[in-house]
């Protein structure tokens, strides 16, 4: 349930030979400045939920930069939708301050709509139906200065979410969270239609999805199941842990 009502009824999440048409990473090579960030990596992402894990610096943030068009590949390319574009494609930033432009949360929504060429009158009505929608109208004239750090990111998913993108990249999307904004945020991922693809360190919100991707230093260590593949990272989180204990014993 949304902070002021009630969510609308779930939408079943796209089948996964229907969403999107898929991403696809082929044979990409990334080079920044001295660093080789992927070498060869070959992927295709065509679930509705997929996780990445991995420590920082895996290349967690590189993978959504090329996705989104932000990185070049020295080689291969990637493939959104059937095309070599990023136009299906919304990235949310891991500080939302990045990410908003305007003082409400209206005119924020409103900006995503006009950007796609929506007229502004239109723009402003289907703005205020979508946060109706949600239990949210309160929120229209809201100064997102007001907003708490999860109130501004949810603002941040739904100016995303409203331009209709097949695909979500969400980027550290829990940090400096509370619990409860967390549990907010995560609703409200659940009930999206579009494929998304969460980037994490907290491993209880990705391991139920049917696909995690554990990255390790450019280089897909495990790929699979949710919870199989965050149980794997975890456990050997723990035995590097004990033994850096071991060596300064």
């Amino acid at each position: 349930m949304a902070r002021d009502g009630a969510w609308p009824a779930r939408q079943p999440a796209p089948a996964e030979d229907e969403a999107v048409g898929g991403i696809r990473i082929e044979d990409v090579t990334l080079v920044r400045g001295a660093a080789r960030i992927f070498e060869g990596l070959t992927l295709n992402l065509a679930e509705s939920r997929i996780g990445l894990i991995g420590d920082n610096g895996a290349g967690k943030s590189s993978l959504f930069r090329l996705i989104s068009g932000l990185d070049k590949p020295q080689q291969g390319r990637v493939v959104v939708s059937g095309a070599a574009s990023s136009g299906h494609v919304g990235l949310m930033f891991q500080n939302p301050d990045d990410q908003i432009i305007f003082p409400t949360v209206a005119e924020e929504l409103v900006f995503s709509l006009t950007a796609r060429g929506e007229p502004r009158q239109a723009a402003r009505q289907q703005a205020l139906d979508f946060l109706a929608e949600r239990g949210l109208s309160a929120w229209a004239g809201r100064s997102v200065g007001e907003l708490s750090q999860g109130q501004r990111q949810q603002v941040c998913l739904m100016a995303l979410q409203i331009s209709e993108p097949r695909t979500l990249l969400l980027d550290e999307p829990y940090a400096s969270l509370d619990l409860l904004s967390q549990a907010r945020l995560a609703e409200q991922i659940e009930r999206s239609r579009q494929q998304i693809i969460v980037s994490t360190h907290l491993l209880e919100h990705v391991q139920d999805f049917e696909r995690v991707l554990w990255l390790d230093e450019g280089r897909v260590r495990a790929d699979g199941p949710g919870r199989e593949v965050c149980e794997a990272y975890a456990a050997d989180v723990r035995g590097r842990a004990r033994a850096e204990r071991g060596n300064h014993a």
